[in-house]
């Protein structure tokens, strides 16, 4: 494979810091695994309830909430959407009666989601055949060591993709925290 030098910030080729064997294959197993989970979750969600990862993750978050609802500026940053692609997901939700969008009450010029009853009771229904999936798929394939590995690597990685931890939910144990 041949490899060209990219060009940095300033003009002066930036010399490549190549992947040895054993990154590649970490680097390569993770895109493995990007690339298949979501499709196995959203094929499962759909089978059982109509319903695709986003849009489950969307009335989860919602429901660990104490009053089923948050701004939806917010809910973008947890399910790291962008406001089109949540509006869209949210207009899909409020015309199945999942959820409700209306100005926040703290704030009038914000809009928040709230979850109805209707979304609740299929969050109920397909929320035991969820968390089997993600037992199935993730959880069970680790020893309690390696699960605690995972953590700590993700962690690592958030803290880099995501320093202000905008996707971390305010219920989420922090880092090196038992649990």
């Amino acid at each position: 494979m041949v490899h060209t030098e990219p060009q940095g910030a300033v003009g002066r080729a930036t010399p490549a810091r190549w992947l040895d064997p054993g990154e590649r294959e970490a680097w390569l197993s993770l895109v493995r695994v990007m690339a298949k989970l979501p499709p196995l979750l959203d094929a499962r969600l759909e089978r059982v309830a109509g319903l695709n990862f986003f849009e489950y993750t969307i009335l989860a978050m919602l429901s660990e909430q104490s009053d089923r609802a948050l701004r939806m500026s917010r809910l973008a940053d947890l399910t790291n959407a962008t406001p089109s692609r949540l509006s869209h997901a949210a207009r899909h939700l409020e015309a199945r009666g999942y959820l409700v969008r209306e100005p926040d009450p703290h704030d009038g010029r914000g809009i928040r989601a709230l979850l109805t009853d209707a979304g609740w009771e299929i969050l109920e229904g397909v929320a035991p055949d969820h968390v089997g999936a993600v037992r199935d798929l993730v959880l069970d394939a680790l020893t309690p060591d390696q699960l605690g590995d995972l953590r700590t690597a993700n962690e690592q990685i958030l803290r880099r993709i995501d320093p202000g931890e905008a996707t971390r939910p305010t219920w989420s144990i922090e880092p090196g925290s038992a649990g």
